[in-house]
């Protein structure tokens, strides 16, 4: 074993996090650079969401390959390929001329992405013991957060006084060194002896996940034949169908549905998809709202959405003491409503309110949000073996991304729905959907009404009336 990671178990959650760092500093970028790219691209913000959900469809759809792309060639060479290849791909985003060219490139860097992400989370919860998970997902989250932090700002900076595309390239020297660093301290766990690769169900499950989220795409587009639109949809439903029946006939399929017969497992990943719904919606709606809405400037705006980023941070210092103290089922509830209200909230901003109480508010929904994640991407863990910690992060990965592109693009539609025919989204246009988010919020928390009080009690080390820690 590599003798920094014997003296120090952390080491690897925080290197592992150079990565989530490059990803979550990238799709803060893209959010507050829409106006100004759609500008270039002769689109229209809206439509240009697809930069967005053409990223998060490509990550859904490859995501469920990536647990059998550890097991069969180790994870430090999988890991060390995707930071490398999603690097490549930002340099191609910023080269593009066209929509269709950038979206090509956010297609590349989504295979990346769909490795990235989960196959980091694999490391970790492999590499460290139950008992340090909350911890290890603290010190995974933080460096993550500080590229939401320094997303909004940095991206409004180069965005306003110089040019958008610089934006992707400021990834190159992070995955550069993600890359070096992954080489010293990852290592290459593999399985000896792997299953061959579920093609049909990896088939039919990229194929339902992209009908529909294509298909839910094309509503915002002016150049759409309508016909197209309940096509792709009705595409998207008929092979989810044939996935989930191949997936129950296949004991090696390429997304282990009998995890779901795990309560906690399930309900997390059901309240989770939710929430991540409500958020990727929230990433998209904000800084349009702020900049065309407000008339707000791309860098004000990346200057107000940093106090999610912040609000984010700073709860990831006292979110293992909450756990500990009141236990994820309580947490997520009383979380839930309070972060669903700081929606609701957004919804009552107009260009005359006041920036610190839009700020204060912002900052809110950053402490809410950030304890949500914590709670979900750790407890979802709780009860799942370690032999199935692949399929799980799997599984869990594929509903994350499906759940933020889809929340993306059901905000586009519902702005695009509200906005007068051939007009700018307007500052009522964005109460309203606003609302509907917040709505959307609220009934994703209540999944979690059956979660066991005990849930999770293990890896929080909650304690219950009695004084006794559930087991």
């Amino acid at each position: 074993m590599n003798q920094a990671l014997s003296r120090n178990p952390m080491i690897v959650p925080v290197v592992v996090a150079s990565a989530f760092f490059l990803e979550n500093f990238d799709s803060t970028v893209v959010a507050t650079a829409l106006p100004q790219m759609a500008v270039s691209f002769n689109a229209t913000a809206v439509e240009l969401s697809i930069g967005i959900t053409a990223y998060m469809l490509t990550v859904a759809i490859f995501i469920p390959v990536s647990g059998w792309c550890c097991d069969r060639f180790g994870m430090r060479n999988v890991f060390r390929c995707a930071i490398a290849l999603f690097t490549l791909a930002s340099i191609l985003c910023g080269l593009s001329e066209t929509l269709t060219q950038f979206t090509l490139a956010r297609i590349l860097q989504g295979i990346g992405g769909a490795m990235m992400i989960p196959v980091g989370r694999l490391i970790v919860l492999r590499s460290v013991d139950k008992k340090q998970f909350v911890k290890a997902m603290s010190f995974v989250t933080v460096p993550s957060v500080l590229g939401q932090v320094l997303g909004p700002p940095i991206g409004g900076f180069v965005t306003t006084w110089f040019s958008w595309k610089w934006i992707f390239f400021i990834n190159v020297p992070i995955g550069i060194l993600g890359v070096v660093a992954v080489t010293a301290v990852i290592q290459n766990f593999r399985q000896l002896e792997v299953a061959p690769l579920d093609w049909s169900g990896f088939a039919l499950t990229g194929v339902a996940i992209g009908g529909l989220m294509y298909g839910l795409e094309l509503v915002v587009r002016p150049e759409t034949v309508p016909a197209m639109i309940p096509f792709f949809i009705a595409l998207g439903i008929g092979a989810g169908a044939m996935a989930i029946r191949h997936a129950r006939r296949h004991s090696n399929a390429v997304l282990d549905l009998s995890l779901l017969n795990i309560p906690t497992f399930r309900l997390l990943l059901i309240g989770g998809f939710g929430f991540r719904m409500t958020a990727g919606a929230v990433g998209f709606l904000l800084p349009l709202q702020l900049q065309i809405g407000f008339g707000m400037t791309a860098f004000a705006s990346g200057l107000l959405t940093l106090f999610i980023a912040v609000g984010t941070f700073m709860m990831k210092t006292v979110g293992p003491p909450i756990l500990r103290r009141f236990g994820f089922r309580n947490v997520l509830l009383a979380n839930g409503l309070l972060g669903a209200l700081s929606i609701l909230v957004y919804a009552f901003f107009t260009p005359s309110t006041s920036l610190l109480l839009i700020s204060i508010m912002l900052f809110c929904g950053g402490l809410f949000r950030s304890l949500h994640f914590t709670s979900i991407n750790t407890a979802a863990y709780a009860d799942i073996a370690q032999r199935k910690m692949s399929s799980a992060t799997s599984l869990a990965s594929t509903a994350d991304r499906f759940g933020i592109g889809a929340g993306v693009s059901l905000s586009a539609i519902f702005l695009h729905a509200v906005t007068a025919p051939g007009a700018m989204a307007e500052t009522a246009d964005f109460q309203i959907v606003f609302a509907g988010i917040a709505l959307l919020g609220l009934i994703s928390t209540l999944p979690f009404l059956w979660l066991a009080r005990e849930a999770g009690s293990e890896l929080s080390g909650h304690v219950c009336g009695d004084g006794g820690k559930l087991k």
